[in-house]
């Protein structure tokens, strides 16, 4: 039996990729390739690599002993999970070391695997790639920002443009300075002055990294953000900028929530606001948008088949969780048209971004089912705000959890956390409230089974909202029934009325 057990084919079928970087070598183990994996496994090891290579030209022997002893460990731990295929990069410190070769292949020998050594535009085409794979339609230029090197790509209409790779990641930056941030900046300033940022002016950028993280994560602390996920945290470029000027110039000891950012990465932290505050100053983007999501992802998307990489990534996930969690999978997709004709019948306009979220809402409207009814609204909540999904922006991921916390709880509810309601605004919130409303009459009315929303629709009538129920299902009529109607009534400015057809 496989180590994930047989709940499904996607379970069978493991795949790792390990990515040998400037300051970090981490193993991913993903459930599956598909087009929104799932980590089931994620460990890094601060080697640091990269860390004085900038002046010696060499990687040192206790950095490399540490690394292959990371690598001979997530080679047991890919055999104990039955990876069966795993993939394994290199980038800026071995590809620059002048002892580059030697550790590669002692690298070889330990993960017992070839090793790909990719190039500047290599590493940032895959970056893209994994940008791509994560966010919806992303528009801007991604930055990636390593141990060893800054790479900047444009990105656009689902494709990747050329690629730049510059000596600017946060070892080589603190190498190459002395250790003075003052140093540091002009090195980047210089660096900088041979990169195309006008293309990035009122677009987003896109920033990847784990110093980068790192800085995001303080920068949500500081604010008191309500959600901890880092993947699609958006943020106003001068606020950013600011608070980037703020870390290089105090000790990152004193600043907040710095309990969330390893040791090993802190003093390396003015170094990534000072690359970051530059690209902001010389591109002048429209926000600077977090993505988890990288060169791992990138190797993954490029190897999926072109109708698979097309595939919307939160519908994709979403579906998976209707399939797995849900009652009835084809329920789920019956709640789709079911809201659609309700959406029509109030004559309220849908965006297609506002579609594709209420589809998702949909999907994983019943992934919560399992836990005791009176849990059932915070565990759905909790289960979608706060899991790995991809494609979807956080007032989106906002809206989806706040949808389905209603259809459990009801509308009068006020106990959700304000901050995360402040994250969606007025029109999204109503919209919310519309279709978890209409999820609990949906829900009540077909016992979450198959086959009888599409005979019991919702429409209006003058100035009433109808559920309709055929002769077959008329007792299914109950005064529950109808003030869970009136709930919904209520929201979308109507009377509430059960009719009976033959």
């Amino acid at each position: 039996m496989n180590a994930f057990g047989n709940g499904s084919q996607a379970a069978r079928d493991p795949v790792a990729i390990i990515d040998i970087g400037s300051n970090s070598v981490r193993l991913v183990v993903y459930e599956a390739p598909s087009r929104a994996p799932t980590p089931v496994f994620n460990e890094k090891i601060l080697c640091g690599l990269g860390r004085n290579l900038a002046t010696t030209g060499r990687l040192s022997t206790d950095a490399m002993d540490q690394a292959i002893r990371a690598l001979a460990r997530f080679r047991v731990l890919c055999e104990a999970m039955d990876v069966t295929r795993c993939h394994v990069v290199a980038t800026a410190a071995a590809r620059d070391a002048a002892n580059g070769p030697e550790f590669l292949a002692r690298a070889e020998a330990a993960s017992g695997q070839p090793i790909e050594l990719i190039s500047g535009q290599r590493e940032a085409e895959l970056s893209a790639y994994g940008v791509i794979s994560g966010l919806y339609d992303p528009d801007g230029v991604v930055g990636d920002l390593g141990g060893g090197s800054l790479e900047l790509i444009d990105v656009k209409g689902g494709a990747p443009g050329r690629g730049l790779s510059f000596p600017l990641g946060v070892l080589a930056l603190q190498d190459a300075s002395k250790g003075s941030v003052r140093a540091a900046q002009k090195i980047v300033r210089d660096m900088l002055d041979g990169a195309e940022l006008k293309g990035l002016r009122n677009r987003s950028f896109y920033a990847v990294g784990g110093t980068w993280r790192a800085l995001a994560r303080l920068h949500m602390g500081q604010r008191g953000y309500p959600l901890h996920i880092m993947h699609g945290y958006s943020m106003q470029p001068r606020d950013i900028a600011d608070f980037a000027q703020i870390v290089e110039r105090i000790d990152a000891g004193s600043l907040e929530a710095i309990e969330s950012v390893s040791e090993a990465r802190r003093d390396l932290l003015a170094y990534g606001a000072v690359v970051l505050e530059e690209v902001i100053r010389r591109g002048r983007p429209r926000e600077i948008v977090v993505s988890a999501l990288g060169v791992r992802e990138g190797l993954l998307f490029e190897r999926l088949e072109a109708e698979t990489r097309r595939q919307d990534p939160l519908l994709s996930i979403a579906a998976e969780m209707n399939e797995r969690r849900s009652r009835s999978p084809r329920h789920g997709q019956e709640l789709i048209e079911w809201t659609g004709r309700l959406i029509a019948e109030l004559d309220l306009d849908e965006t297609p971004e506002e579609r594709r979220l209420r589809h998702a809402a949909c999907l994983m409207a019943d992934v919560g089912w399992r836990a005791h009814p009176d849990y059932r609204a915070e565990e759905s909540l909790n289960t979608i705000a706060h899991s790995t999904l991809t494609g979807v922006d956080h007032p989106g991921r906002a809206f989806l959890a706040l949808t389905v916390f209603y259809r459990h709880l009801g509308l009068a509810s006020d106990v959700v956390h304000p901050r995360l309601r402040e994250l969606m605004g007025a029109r999204a919130l109503d919209r919310a409230r519309i279709i978890g409303g209409a999820m609990r009459v949906a829900y009540l009315v077909s016992a979450a089974m198959p086959g009888i929303l599409p005979q019991t629709p919702l429409s209006v009538a003058g100035r009433h909202l109808e559920l309709t129920l055929p002769q077959a299902y008329a007792a299914l009529g109950s005064e529950r029934l109808l003030n869970r109607l009136k709930q919904l009534a209520r929201v979308a400015g109507l009377k509430p009325r059960i009719v009976s057809r033959g």
